[in-house]
């Protein structure tokens, strides 16, 4: 049995929609995908669009603040658990967590934060600290771990066009690619990486200066897989084609 996953930062549902988002996931057929950035209340969305292409089992996790951050899960298949947050009062205010549990795997949609300025620089190492305490912990629990989305950090030089110039920007800095290679040792898989080593591959684009044609981008979007799913990784992938946001869809497949 297969079971692809589909990660998109899709920077605001509605918007995505208006792009032809609906078409594209019908073609690209997941059984689970994962959305973040969706900067909606479920309400303002048209879920029947979804489920009228086979996804009946949708959750969605919204910001308090309306029209910003927020995580989905859309399924094919029921749940056999969904957890909406972490019960953490600082993570769960954004909706940037959203965990769905089947059989064989557990799968996460997550939007880590970015740092566009010192408080939320702070605001986004605080979170990192307090992720790593609850995902360690998690992990005892649910060992079958698919941690997918937008974590706001590239790990190496080969996940950035331009390395060197930045190295002082937030989502390249050290401390940062720092603690996603310790994330990543903690017990997780690097599921493109594991199968693709080739450079200039990326999941976002600046909007300035032409930089999605000229591929001047980031790989900040992972499907990250705990180790004890690595025998059942089957491929994993990235689609620059798909463009309804500024971010393109990452993904995964398993084969149980």
């Amino acid at each position: 049995m297969t079971k692809k996953i589909i990660s998109y930062n899709v920077n605001g549902v509605r918007a995505a929609l208006n792009k032809g988002l609906i078409d594209w996931l019908k073609a690209a057929d997941p059984d689970v995908l994962c959305l973040q950035e969706i900067k909606a209340m479920e309400d303002q969305v048209d879920t029947e669009l979804f489920k009228a292409i086979g996804y009946p089992y949708q959750y969605w996790f919204s910001a308090q603040k309306k029209g910003y951050s927020g995580v989905a899960v859309l399924s094919k298949t029921e749940p056999e658990n969904v957890q909406f947050g972490t019960g953490i009062a600082s993570m769960d205010a954004e909706g940037r967590n959203l965990r769905a549990d089947f059989k064989d795997f557990s799968v996460m949609s997550l939007y880590l934060p970015s740092g566009t300025n010192i408080e939320r620089l702070d605001h986004k190492f605080d979170y990192m600290d307090e992720f790593q305490k609850y995902i360690d912990n998690l992990k005892k629990t649910y060992p079958k771990l698919v941690i997918c989305g937008d974590y706001n950090i590239c790990h190496r030089a080969i996940d950035i066009h331009d390395p060197i110039r930045n190295a002082t920007v937030s989502g390249f800095l050290p401390e940062e690619r720092a603690w996603i290679d310790g994330f990543m040792k903690s017990g997780f898989i690097d599921s493109f990486r594991y199968f693709n080593q080739s450079p200039h591959q990326y999941s976002w684009w600046s909007y300035r200066a032409n930089a999605r044609n000229n591929n001047k981008g980031w790989r900040i979007d992972y499907a990250l897989v705990s180790e004890p799913l690595e025998k059942n990784l089957k491929r994993a992938f990235i689609l620059p084609e798909a463009k309804h946001s500024d971010h393109c869809p990452v993904g995964v497949e398993f084969e149980f």
